[in-house]
C-alpha cells in the first residue's frame, strides 16, 4: 500500500477555488437525507472504490449527474474519507480540498471563503502565484 502525500500549496489554492468545494460548504447541513437520493444507490459500490491502478472516470461521471453531490462531498470532507469517489471528487482532489475545508470551517460563521482560508494556510498569494506559474 502506498502512502498518500500531502497536497502542495498550489494544489490547495486550486482546490479552494473549486466550485464543488463551495457547493459542499453550502450543502453541509443537509443532514443524512441525501444518502437515499444519491445516484450511487442504484450502482455497484465497486464503481466508486476502484483499485489504485484503475480509472475513476465512470464514478465521477455518475456523480456529475447527481443532485446531492455537494452534501456527499461535505460528508466525505467532514469525516476525512480518503478512499473512493465522493461528491464527484477523487481521493487526491479531496486531500487538497480537505486542507481548505478545515481552514474554512475554523474561520466560518455563516459564510465561507475557501480562497482566503487557503491563503492563510499556504502563505502570501505571491508565493502561491509563483508555485502555480511554475507548474
Amino acid at each position: 500500500m502506498t502512502r498518500a502525500r500531502m497536497p502542495r500549496p498550489h494544489e490547495v489554492a486550486a482546490a479552494s477555488r473549486d466550485p464543488r468545494l463551495r457547493r459542499a460548504f453550502e450543502e453541509r447541513d443537509d443532514g443524512q437525507a441525501w444518502r437515499v437520493r444519491g445516484v450511487c444507490r442504484s450502482v455497484d459500490p465497486e464503481v466508486f472504490f476502484p483499485a489504485p491502478n484503475e480509472a475513476t472516470d465512470a464514478a465521477v461521471a455518475l456523480c456529475r449527474t447527481c443532485d446531492v453531490q455537494g452534501a456527499c462531498l461535505a460528508w466525505a470532507l467532514d469525516v476525512g474519507d480518503c478512499h473512493g469517489v465522493w461528491g464527484g471528487t477523487t481521493a487526491r482532489e479531496r486531500r487538497a480540498m480537505l486542507v481548505a475545508w478545515r481552514a474554512g470551517m475554523r474561520e466560518s460563521g455563516t459564510t465561507y471563503d475557501a480562497l482566503e482560508a487557503a491563503r492563510a494556510l499556504v502563505g502570501p498569494m505571491s508565493a502561491t502565484r509563483e508555485l502555480v506559474g511554475s507548474v
